[in-house]
């Protein structure tokens, strides 16, 4: 097929090289000009593991390109991903001004371009947005197109990557789910994941923009649920992830290990906002949600309980191992290890941070801006090496684990080590000053 993918973030970027590798022509649009710069560079414009290669090879041979013109990326077009942010409000409600924006997009370029040879397209929301977007939204946005003689239909297509490991769960996705009411679009979007070999559920559009909701509240709720067990079994003497490794043996009554390891919080560009959104969303329908309520408090201790241990200390020179809010990705938007870099500069602490994902200069979007806004002087804070980091420092907190950082900690371990991560290995562990934070 043709496809226009409408956002080229983490997800739009994923999902336009993915599809593309598979045989679609595939073309990516964002206002952002780095970002549509970086793909017809042949490079992605977000750290993935595996993504910069993948769009390396769909760009050379012809089927991945990117523009900033919606209407040359929506020309002859059967199906539109809208693959934009739907960040938080200041009182914790979903933005959706991108979904308006680039909705509106589609239909002033759908007018204006060559339409496509079927005569109808079809418009699928892949970002997170709360049950009747579609209804309430989308479709009336579309019909503007009422009158061009052109055939249009939209869907729910909710997505399950995590940062990371994005690409290998694209084509391994734990469900596939079309949320319509037309048939029509229901089996363009069918036969776009076709390759992905999974069976396609077609539910009603507000099961399906629900469902993302459910899913991340809950991985939510794992996060913290592990970690408020870990601070209590810390103080028993018993180290909680052989209790949670012992506890996910159980796949018939309790769950997947995934989120239930104990750790550092949960953040990132889905868990916080998503949970935030759900409990606007009680709100205005005058329920309430106590444990997902609690499920936020709960991992604010999890950062408040590092700060008072470094400010209980002697230090004055920390040493912030691990910014990203999760390994092997570059995205700070709502990374714990962000707020705790904040707090600490804030009560006066010389903090040096190093991470071997994060580059200031290629940051892009709404990564950039988030971390403008939280560390505007985060480049004099980073360093290039993990042992410029510790060098002189009084306290190392830790939740990278590449090994440039396990080969600098073992050559020239600080006076205090806090791991966030929990798996940096016993050598680490059998340090001097060595503590994890819920073991």
């Amino acid at each position: 097929m043709k496809v226009a993918v409408v956002g080229l973030g983490y997800v739009g970027t994923v999902t336009a090289a993915c599809l593309a590798a598979n045989g679609h022509e595939v073309c990516g649009v964002d206002v952002d000009v780095a970002k549509v710069r970086d793909i017809s560079a042949s490079r992605s414009p977000v750290a993935e593991p595996g993504l910069d290669a993948l769009v390396a090879d769909v760009v050379a041979v012809g089927n991945l390109r990117a523009t900033t013109s919606c209407v040359e990326a929506l020309a002859q077009a059967d199906v539109s991903l809208v693959c934009v942010g739907t960040p938080s409000t200041g009182r914790g409600a979903t933005d959706l001004s991108y979904i308006r924006r680039a909705v509106s997009d589609i239909v002033g370029a759908l007018r204006l371009a060559a339409p496509p040879a079927g005569g109808r397209h079809s418009v699928v929301i892949r970002s997170t947005v709360p049950p009747g977007t579609i209804d309430d939204v989308v479709l009336p946005a579309l019909s503007g197109l009422e009158g061009t003689g052109l055939r249009y239909g939209a869907a729910m297509c909710p997505e399950f990557l995590r940062e990371g490991s994005g690409v290998a769960d694209f084509y391994r996705p734990p469900l596939i789910v079309v949320g319509t009411t037309d048939g029509q679009v229901a089996a363009v979007v069918t036969s776009l994941f076709a390759f992905l070999g999974r069976a396609v559920h077609v539910v009603d559009v507000r099961t399906a923009e629900a469902l993302k909701y459910a899913c991340n509240a809950f991985h939510a709720t794992k996060v913290s649920f592990t970690n408020e067990l870990a601070r209590l079994f810390r103080l028993l003497g018993v180290d909680s992830r052989e209790v949670m490794s012992l506890f996910c043996e159980d796949t018939a009554l309790n769950i997947s290990p995934t989120y239930l390891r104990p750790g550092f919080a949960f953040g990132g560009s889905c868990l916080p906002k998503d949970l935030r959104s759900l409990l606007h969303l009680a709100r205005l329908s005058g329920t309430d949600m106590p444990l997902l309520s609690g499920v936020m408090a709960a991992n604010e201790m999890v950062v408040n309980e590092v700060i008072d241990r470094v400010v209980a200390s002697d230090a004055r020179v920390v040493a912030l191992l691990g910014l990203s809010f999760k390994s092997d990705t570059d995205d700070l938007r709502e990374s714990p290890n962000v707020e705790l870099a904040e707090r600490l500069v804030g009560k006066g602490f010389d903090v040096r941070i190093y991470d071997h994902m994060v580059n200031p200069a290629h940051l892009v979007g709404a990564n950039r801006r988030y971390i403008d806004s939280k560390l505007p002087h985060l480049g004099r804070l980073l360093v290039h090496e993990p042992a410029d980091a510790l060098s002189g420092s009084d306290v190392a907190v830790i939740s990278a684990g590449d090994p440039a950082v396990l080969g600098a900690l073992l050559a020239s371990p600080p006076a205090r080590l806090i791991d966030l991560n929990g798996r940096l290995g016993s050598a680490i562990e059998s340090l001097p000053g060595y503590e994890g934070i819920g073991w």
